[in-house]
């Protein structure tokens, strides 16, 4: 999908701006040495991440399970549910016991708020080697 040295695209969702800056911040811009760099795509709302995946431009969503109107893992679910390829999704939830929603939601992984930036990138550099590894190492 992609090769190294390029960019991958982290879509990130979540009706607060600052939320949006949170995630990425906690990411970081090179979440592994063994990756290419992110580009991060903030959205406002649910049109936003579904129209980037429809055409094909997200290499991974992160989610903010608390946005509004639509959470994240509505979000999530309808992506996995009504998408032939659809990209491997994080569902950020404010409380360790809604993991379990967000497994629901099926998502490929869950971060708790607040965002620790080790356990943030290394969640997200797990994501996208799943997705991404026969080009990143090929």
């Amino acid at each position: 999908m992609t090769a190294p040295g390029s960019t991958l695209t982290v879509v990130v969702m979540s009706h607060r701006p600052e939320v949006r800056e949170a995630i990425a911040g906690a990411v970081g811009r090179r979440p592994a040495p063994d990756l290419p760099r992110l580009r991060f795509v903030e959205a406002g709302n649910v049109a936003d991440v579904l129209g980037a995946a429809d055409a094909g431009e997200i290499d991974l969503a992160v989610l903010d399970g608390e946005a509004q109107p639509t959470g994240g893992m509505g979000v999530c679910r309808q992506l996995k549910n009504e998408s032939d390829d659809p990209p491997p999704v994080i569902v950020v939830v404010r409380r360790r016991d809604d993991h379990w929603l967000a497994t629901w939601s099926q998502a490929d992984a869950v971060l708790v708020q607040p965002l620790d930036p080790v356990t943030a990138a290394e969640t997200v550099a797990t994501v996208l080697r799943e997705r991404t590894s026969p080009a990143v190492r090929g």
